[in-house]
C-alpha cells in the first residue's frame, strides 16, 4: 500500500521560489520546450529565473528554472510533465 503525500507533509512553505534542474541534449529549441512545459503547469508569470549551462563537451545542457510554486501538487504536476517529454533526460 503506497502512502500519498500531501502538501502538509513537506518541509516547504508555500508559496516559495523553487529551483527545477532539467537536463537534456543541447539541441535547437530545448530551452523553449522546457519553458513551455513549466509555464503550462505553473503559469508563465510563475517562472522567476532561468539559468543554463552547457556540458564540457557541448552535447548536453542543464537548465535551472526557478518557479514561484504555490503547492506541492503543483510541483508534482510540473515534474510529471517534464518526465513525460522524450527530450528531457533528467530532472532534479
Amino acid at each position: 500500500m503506497s502512502k500519498q503525500i500531501d502538501e502538509h507533509n513537506t518541509p516547504l512553505e508555500f508559496p516559495c521560489d523553487f529551483p527545477l534542474k532539467i537536463m537534456g541534449r543541447d539541441e535547437a529549441g530545448f530551452r523553449e520546450h522546457v519553458i513551455e512545459i513549466v509555464s503550462r503547469q505553473a503559469g508563465a508569470d510563475s517562472v522567476v529565473a532561468i539559468r543554463d549551462r552547457e556540458s564540457r563537451g557541448g552535447r548536453f545542457i542543464s537548465l535551472t528554472v526557478t518557479v514561484r510554486a504555490q503547492s506541492r501538487p503543483q510541483l508534482d504536476d510540473i515534474y510529471r510533465a517534464l518526465h513525460a517529454s522524450d527530450r528531457v533526460l533528467m530532472t532534479l
